[in-house]
Formats: C-alpha cells, sequence, structure tokens
C-alpha cells in the first residue's frame, strides 16, 4: 500500500509563494504528481515528477512558477509554488502512479492514490 500526506497549504497574497509537502509512505511507484481542484471544477493536473529520474514535467499554466521536486532519502514530494494567482486556489492533492508517459500522468483517474489534500487560497 502507498499513502500520501500533503501539507503546507495555507492562505496567501497574489504574487506570493507557497511550499506544499507530500509525505509518501509504503512502496515507491513511478510518478508523483500534484493535481487540484477548485470548487465546481474537474480535478485538474499541476505537474508531475518520475521518481527515478526527478524527470518533471508542468501544465501551461503553472509552467515558470511552479517547481516540482523529490528528496528520495525523505520520500518526500515537494511542490514550490512562485507568483500565485487568484486563479490557483484550489484544494491541492498529491499522486502517486505507474506511469510516466505524457498521455499517461495528465489523467487523474489513472492514479491509484492521493492524498487528503490541502487547501491554497490566493487573495488578490
Amino acid at each position: 500500500q502507498v499513502q500520501l500526506v500533503e501539507s503546507g497549504g495555507g492562505l496567501v497574497q497574489a504574487a506570493g509563494s507557497l511550499r506544499l509537502s507530500c509525505a509518501a509512505s509504503g512502496r515507491t511507484l513511478t510518478t508523483y504528481a500534484w493535481f487540484r481542484q477548485a470548487p465546481g471544477k474537474e480535478r485538474e493536473f499541476v505537474a508531475a515528477i518520475r521518481w527515478s529520474s526527478a524527470t518533471t514535467t508542468y501544465a501551461d499554466s503553472v509552467k515558470g512558477r511552479f517547481t516540482i521536486s523529490r528528496d528520495n532519502t525523505k520520500n518526500m514530494v515537494y511542490l514550490q509554488m512562485n507568483s500565485l494567482k487568484p486563479e490557483d486556489t484550489a484544494v491541492y492533492l498529491c499522486a502517486a502512479g505507474r506511469q510516466f508517459t505524457s498521455t499517461w500522468y495528465v489523467k487523474a483517474a489513472n492514479y491509484n492514490y492521493w492524498g487528503q489534500g490541502t487547501q491554497v487560497t490566493v487573495s488578490s
């Protein structure tokens, strides 16, 4: 089994920064990702990282502002969020899955394991 626990959300002003953390336990999977979900909207891909190589990929909406990383000594996945905008407001969820291809990692339905989420609110 895999367990994921997010932390680090909060309230921040526009243009500010936050760092989200995801503590992973259990067996190591291929891909770890961050998704977000705003009220009334579908779950949206944000970023993913391949655990073995630390290869990363991002949604266009966050490219250049967000950075996903992992610490394999601590089994942690991070999402550094800079230049935050009010439209970044959402619940952010950590996910783990078995593949790392461009048609696979962007789809929430492909992931077997999810954390409980952490709220990020960006005020204007």
